[in-house]
């Protein structure tokens, strides 16, 4: 048993020796292997890296060869471009001497031109002396007086040429503006009419007899001086029968008196502290028929809404006349006349009604206001908020102010067209009379003219001039030259018409 047991323990033993030898020569021959392996893998590295070497090397001497040729064909193609600009800079160069030469032989040129063309010029001139002295022997002329002869000469044909074109114009706008003119001027007046009244300085009081005279002056004149003190008008008792005559610059004042003084003769008691009374009395009553007839005017034209000191000062207008013709109604009438221009021309016809309405306001306080009406009376307006452009319309319905839109033109027209319409005003006898014999020296003033005639009451003048001293086209620049003088020294209503008449009559007798 025991030997089995040791002969099992040497099995062991000998088993387990064995098993670790095996063990230890499959480890050893497995290192041995590996290691091969690796050598193997360290010879394969280094070939490949001396292979790698190579390539790199020989990859490094085709690049360095490849950028030695591109320098060298680099430095090769700007060595050709410095020639190129070499040969271009001599070739310039060569240009430039070349254009230098050219120049001097032109400056060369030149200068002998211009020596022949001072010897030129200088027998020229020679020449011109000696055609000169020739004409002035044949003509038996001196040179100024052949100049002033040419002067006049290109003179008259340039006036002949400007007066000719001139006469193309004219009747180039009439035929287009004549027709549309005439009928719409001849619409305006045929719609509308105006009362005509006269224009005075007075007013006459009738009274029941010549013993209220007596009573009218008072004690010593207290009474007359009471009433003229408080109205600021003149009273003039004469021997004019059943009458009292009221003498005063301003209407209203002067209707103030006439009212008073008509209501004094009717209530019979007349002394300064009833006066005064009665005075003030009419001037209320006064203010409220101004009012009244401002609102009035302003319905009429169309035109409401003014303010209240525009519709006062329109009102007094009533009391005022030009020519003898009512100023307020004239307001009236003009704006009646511009609101028809101004439908037939597309303008605006607000602007033009009201422009129209109060263009002579200022006429209403020029007595106590410094300055022309149209400044006076477009402040006013301007003061109370009209609109400016109607404003515009009255300060330059006379021109003073230069008018820039339509609208001022067509109230120009429409005033021109209600005070010169027949009829409209009245002038004196004596005045009428002045105005036809200043256009007729006007007229005859001029060379030429035979002589003239002052017609259809002063708006035309027919003048007969001689035709051996005028000319057709000088018939016109004397009908123009008329015109223009007459618009500088005449004043008058409207417009005139300026006629030039030449005409030649053969006279024979048959015997």
């Amino acid at each position: 048993m025991i030997a089995i047991i040791v002969a099992a323990a040497v099995a062991a033993v000998v088993g387990l020796t064995l098993g670790g030898a095996f063990a230890y020569l499959r480890l050893h021959s497995s290192r041995r292997d590996e290691l091969a392996e690796v050598r193997s893998q360290a010879a394969k590295l280094v070939s490949d890296a001396e292979t790698k070497q190579k390539e790199l090397m020989l990859q490094g001497k085709e690049d360095a060869l490849q950028l030695r040729t591109q320098a060298e064909n680099e430095l090769k193609e700007r060595r050709m471009e410095v020639q190129r600009q070499e040969r271009r800079i001599v070739q310039k160069e060569e240009n430039l001497d070349q254009k230098s030469e050219n120049m001097d032989r032109r400056d060369r040129a030149v200068m002998q031109r211009e020596q022949d063309l001072e010897q030129t010029r200088t027998q020229l001139e020679e020449l011109r002396r000696q055609r000169l002295t020739e004409i002035e022997r044949v003509a038996q002329m001196t040179g100024e007086e052949a100049k002033a002869q040419l002067m006049m000469e290109l003179e008259t044909e340039v006036r002949e040429d400007a007066t000719r074109r001139m006469r193309q114009i004219e009747q180039e706008v009439v035929e287009t503006a004549d027709e549309r003119a005439r009928k719409i001027v001849a619409t305006a007046i045929q719609r509308v009419t105006s009362e005509v009244t006269a224009e005075t300085t007075v007013s006459v009081v009738p009274i029941p007899s010549d013993d209220v005279k007596g009573r009218i002056i008072g004690r010593e004149g207290r009474n007359i001086r009471a009433l003229e003190a408080a109205t600021g008008c003149d009273l003039i008792i004469d021997d004019t029968p059943d009458a009292v005559t009221l003498s005063g610059f301003d209407p209203v004042r002067r209707e103030i008196a006439r009212m008073a003084l008509t209501r004094l003769i009717q209530d019979g008691r007349i002394h300064p502290t009833r006066i005064e009374e009665v005075v003030e009395k009419a001037r209320a009553e006064l203010d409220g028929i101004i009012r009244q007839a401002g609102e009035t005017a302003s319905v009429e034209a169309g035109s409401p809404g003014l303010h209240a000191e525009v519709l006062r000062t329109l009102g007094r207008l009533k009391y005022r006349t030009s020519y003898g013709q009512n100023q307020l109604k004239h307001a009236v009438e003009t704006a009646a006349l511009g609101v028809i221009m101004a439908n037939e021309m597309g303008a605006d016809v607000n602007v033009v009604r009201r422009g129209c309405l109060l263009h002579d306001i200022g006429k209403a306080i020029d007595h106590d206001v410094e300055g022309t009406h149209a400044i006076i009376g477009a402040e006013l307006a301007r003061r109370y908020g009209v609109n400016p452009a109607v404003v515009h319309c009255i300060e330059a319905h006379h021109e003073e102010v230069e008018p820039k839109t339509v609208e001022a033109l067509i109230v120009m027209i429409a005033d021109a067209v209600s005070g010169g319409r027949p009829g409209a005003r009245r002038e004196s006898l004596e005045h009428y009379i002045k105005r036809l014999e200043a256009l007729e020296v006007v007229a005859n003033a001029f060379a030429g003219v035979e002589k003239s005639f002052a017609i259809q009451a002063g708006r035309e003048i027919r003048i007969i001039v001689k035709p051996e001293d005028i000319d057709d086209l000088g018939a016109l620049r004397l009908a123009r030259d008329v015109s223009k003088k007459i618009e500088e020294c005449l004043e008058y209503p409207g417009q005139i018409k300026v006629t030039v008449v030449r005409e030649t009559r053969a006279v024979d007798y048959a015997r």
